[in-house]
């Protein structure tokens, strides 16, 4: 079962009552944008703005870690959003922070996410309609049940380290080398002991994931095997979405993504660093 629906099947789903679009942009801190500002310039009509910021535990003093099943509920039906209805979603990269509330979705109980391949630069080169203005959402009731089996913590991190587990880490290498700052101030350079490194961008052609079989290719090849449980990891837990979205598609079932990953720990003395 494909992750993904095409800009002609949204198209023609637009005025759909069962399918729920939602725009889930998000910047890293240093891009100088503003999803919101960009959204209320121009989105796929209908849709809603899912800021990964606000609907978080913002008490954490950590970027949009998960908040608990009964904030998310309120915050995602003040969104109008449903866990019984189809959601889209996409970004305005292509295929780089949609993952990303896909995964938290489904953590929290969606049973039908579909990412829209191609994401925002796709609809805008087909001509299809944008509307403008604030997102107008009809409250919803989402039954939200949060799946903790799916979230890795800093102990569980340290704990795979120390058992020879998997951890795939999504950051471009030269961050996971050492070789370049991280965009967040104040972390240390490097990566977990023994973790493998996969940039996220090298799953992705056209802005949806590449066929199955390349996956399967470029996931072993990093390292990794799919058939053994594994800790996904990046930046801030965003692209290590992408991991975790490639690694469903090829029908890996235990895997697991580190909300905090090297946010919290970079930041972290009692975490042990090495570098390329």
């Amino acid at each position: 079962m494909s992750h993904f629906v095409s800009t002609d099947w949204l198209n023609a789903h637009l005025n759909d009552p069962d399918v729920t679009i939602v725009d889930g942009t998000w910047h890293l801190p240093n891009a100088g944008r503003n999803a919101a500002a960009e959204f209320e310039a121009g989105h796929i009509p209908g849709a809603v703005q899912f800021d990964i910021d606000r609907i978080a535990d913002t008490s954490a003093g950590l970027p949009h870690m998960l908040p608990d099943a009964a904030t998310f509920a309120l915050l995602a039906g003040a969104l109008g959003l449903s866990a019984e209805k189809t959601i889209v979603v996409y970004d305005e990269y292509g295929l780089f922070s949609a993952p990303r509330v896909w995964w938290t979705l489904r953590v929290m109980g969606a049973a039908d996410v579909k990412i829209l391949e191609g994401g925002g630069p796709k609809w805008r080169t087909k001509n299809r309609p944008l509307e403008t203005g604030p997102a107008n959402p009809t409250l919803a009731t989402f039954k939200a049940h949060r799946n903790d089996d799916a979230i890795a913590s800093f102990d569980t991190v340290l704990s795979a380290i120390r058992s020879g587990g998997q951890i795939l880490d999504a950051r471009p290498a030269p961050r996971f080398a050492g070789a370049a700052p991280e965009p967040r101030p104040g972390l240390r350079a490097g990566h977990m002991p023994d973790a493998r490194n996969l940039p996220f961008s090298d799953l992705i052609a056209d802005g949806r994931l590449k066929a199955p079989q390349d996956l399967q290719a470029i996931i072993r090849n990093a390292g990794i095997d799919p058939s053994e449980p594994v800790i996904t990891s990046c930046g801030s837990g965003v692209t290590a979405a992408v991991l975790a979205l490639a690694l469903d598609t090829i029908g890996a079932s235990r895997v697991m993504l580190y909300d905090g990953s090297w946010a919290e720990w970079g930041a972290r003395d009692d975490a042990p660093v090495e570098t390329d």
